[in-house]
Parts: structure tokens; sequence; C-alpha cells
């Protein structure tokens, strides 16, 4: 799979590139960093919420799964089922308070093309769930404000499926509204018929001055999606609009992007090192261990999800706890930085972790894995790699994909990991 036979262009987090060509050579859009730092501070309150977020996402992946295979998902034990359970906070009638800070908590976000005439919406891209949505013109709330609306009216392809759908999220709050078929565009690459939700009530989670994205993306697979519809990428796919069934993401400091229909080869070293999808649904893998330097910490197929939506590390309390162990200095932080997360000493970030991948090693890097002191002043850090054994796998969120090039292989169901470049 080389660059040549890939179908391109090139799209900026805020201006979509267009081309007449049918067949360019890759779809290549580009975004800032995710953090949850200010000045070099961890914003614990922000860090926390997001680690209840992606608990009710993995929830919302188990409970569509069942739905819609009629199958119990075998890491599914309940545990978070409760989550989904919880009241709905209501979404305020009046404008909220904006946050007084200017945390640089970038989402990987590019733009995408919906309805007739096409408008322009900003999305995050994420392969830890399957739907596309954006707030609708019946979206009033002040969750809503700010962003672009997505007016099925104005559109001439837009078709009312008479289905609703709601997502709920960690801090009780929904997303939720009516599902439409429509024309959706990434930069030059049409899917003609995809389910898009119109979102009558916006989570707090999205409200503008926490997330500035219009909407959010999806890239796992049919069997976690709420709207239990084909994501996006797939609908290129089965279109015949891709000449490769594959997109990969290379998340960095800068120059990050996400590259449609090909394999983007100046992005990263070597060869791509493939492992199977073991079941599908989430980019469900098994990696086969991790070690802290020369010491070995395990060495079994460990279970996990491949996750861009997720900007932790997330392990079991077993093996996480044995890594920190290897760490000079490190403690555990359950009373600073909630519980499952541990420091390290600033001084000493480690870069000598790593984690086996397709019969490959990816060690993480101190930038990744350092996630910002613990306090002002503190002379410790918090790890990107936290402990939490409800979710029932090992999520390999952007601490560990900021390290690799990911390609993500829908055709043969397969995930390939490379160095970056």
């Amino acid at each position: 799979m080389q660059l040549t036979l890939a179908t391109a262009l090139a799209i900026l987090p805020f201006l979509v590139s267009a081309s007449p060509t049918p067949a360019p050579q890759g779809t290549k859009l580009t975004f800032p960093r995710r953090s949850f730092t200010k000045d070099g501070v961890v914003d614990i309150n922000a860090l926390q919420s997001h680690v209840a977020n992606v608990r009710t996402k993995i929830a919302r992946g188990f409970e569509n799964f069942e739905k819609n295979t009629g199958t119990v998902h075998k890491n599914d034990n309940g545990s978070l089922r409760k989550l989904l359970k919880r009241s709905p906070v209501p979404e305020p009638a009046t404008g909220s308070d904006p946050l007084t800070d200017d945390l640089d908590q970038e989402l990987w976000q590019g733009n995408i093309n919906v309805g007739t005439p096409a408008n322009t919406f900003s999305v995050d891209f994420d392969t830890g769930s399957s739907d596309l949505f954006l707030p609708g013109t019946k979206c009033t709330g002040a969750n809503c404000r700010g962003h672009k609306l997505f007016n099925t009216a104005a559109s001439s392809t837009a078709v009312d499926q008479r289905k609703t759908f709601s997502l709920a999220f960690g801090d009780g709050s929904t997303v939720s509204g009516e599902q439409f078929d429509d024309t959706v565009t990434i930069a030059g690459l049409t899917a003609t018929s995809q389910r898009v939700g119109a979102a009558s009530v916006y989570s707090a989670g999205f409200a503008l001055d926490v997330s500035p994205p219009d909407g959010l993306m999806g890239m796992g697979f049919q069997q976690i999606s709420v709207f239990n519809a084909p994501p996006v990428f797939q609908t290129l796919v089965s279109e015949g609009k891709v000449t490769e069934s594959v997109f990969g993401f290379t998340l960095l400091e800068s120059g990050s992007e996400l590259f449609l229909g090909g394999t983007d080869t100046s992005k990263f070293t070597g060869s791509l090192a493939f492992t199977p999808v073991t079941d599908v649904g989430f980019w469900e893998i098994n990696f086969n261990g991790a070690s802290v330097g020369t010491k070995s910490i395990f060495t079994t197929a460990t279970d996990s999800i491949v996750d861009t939506g997720t900007t932790l590390l997330i392990g079991d309390t077993t093996h996480v706890t044995a890594i920190y162990a290897a760490i000079p200095g490190s403690k555990n932080a359950a009373r600073t930085a909630g519980e499952g997360f541990f420091t390290v000493p600033c001084a000493s970030i480690p870069t000598d972790i790593s984690l086996t991948v397709g019969g490959s090693k990816i060690s993480l890097n101190a930038f990744s894995f350092n996630l910002g002191q613990v306090s002002e002043g503190s002379a410790d850090c918090v790890g990107g790699l936290m402990a939490d054994d409800s979710v029932g796998f090992w999520i390999l969120g952007d601490v560990f994909l900021e390290n690799t090039y990911t390609e993500f292989d829908v055709g043969n169901k397969r995930v390939g990991f490379a160095p970056v470049a």
C-alpha cells in the first residue's frame, strides 16, 4: 500500500481544499495537539471529566454492540452500564459563564462538508465511536451557541429517517436529536447517503468554550453505532470513493494528520507491523506486553482498543502499578490527581516505557507521557498512563499514539503501527 495508490488531497483544520480531480493522491487533514495543561500544570477537573466521558463512551459502545449484534461484548462486565442510567443534567436555557482560563485543550479536528449546497463543519475525529453528529437548528440551548448549525431544511439532499438518537456523556448530559441521511464530503471524497445526527440537545462537553469543533465524527465500526449505520469512512469505501480501505493517524505536537485512502509513507520509518482486529466494533486488538528499560513487566497477550478520542493510555491496575513500581520516584496520586493516576519526578520523566504491538516495541516519549505538574510549583508530574479496571480492556489513547503512525485497515480488519519519522 503505497502513497501512489491512495486517493489524496490536503485539508487544513479550518479550510477545506476541494479538488475537481476524481482520483487525487490522498486525503490529508492536519490538526493541532490535544492536552490538558495550562502553563505546565494539569487541569485536574478537565482530566477527570475526560476520564468520565471515556468510560461513558465505552459503555455506549458496549450497549450499541449488544443492540446491533444480539451478543454481549466479551469485555462488557456490566460495571459501566450504570453510567448510562443516570438522570440527565438539563441543558441551561440561558447562557453560562465562559471559562476564565485559556486551557490548551485542542482536539483532533478537521473540516467536512455536509448537505446540498455544502456547508462546512469542524468535527473531532474519534476511532473509539462510530457516529457523525452536528448541532441542528432546533438546538437553541447554551451548549449549541457559537457552533455552526446543520440546517436540514436547507439541504436538498437531506432525508429524514424518522428516527431519534440519544448519546449519554460522563457528566450526565446528553446529545440527542433526529437522524438524517445526507451528502458528506471530506476534501472532495463524497459519501452520497451518509447517516448524520442533527442534535436538538447538546451535551455540556460540547459547549464552545470546552470543545471548539461543531460536532464529532466516529471512525469505529457499525457494530458500536447508536444509529446502527455505516460510519463515514466505511460509506466512502462501499461507494468506491477511495482506492484503498485504509486511513492513518499521525498525532504530533505539530504536523498531526489524518490520511484517508492510502498510506503516508513519509510519516514513519521502517515498515508497518500489523495486528488483527479481534472483535469488530471498536478497533480492538491484542498487544503483547510492556517493559520499562530492560525490565519486562509482562509478556502476555493483552486486549486493547485503539482510540484517538482518548488522551490517556489506560490499563488494568495490576500491570499499571507494576510499570510505575519500576520507575524511580513514582507515587500513587489518588489523592491529588484522582483514582488510578500516578506521578513521576518532573526532573526525570521516563523515556524507556514501551509496549510491544504487532511484534514491534513502541516507546513512549517524555513529552507524550508527561501530562504536567500535579500542582503549581510541584516537583511531581502526572503520568499519562492511568489504571482503570472498569472498562475491561486497555485503551491505547494519544499518550501511546503520539509515538507511532497508526493505520486502520477497514478492508482487512487490522491495525498497523510504525515509529513516527
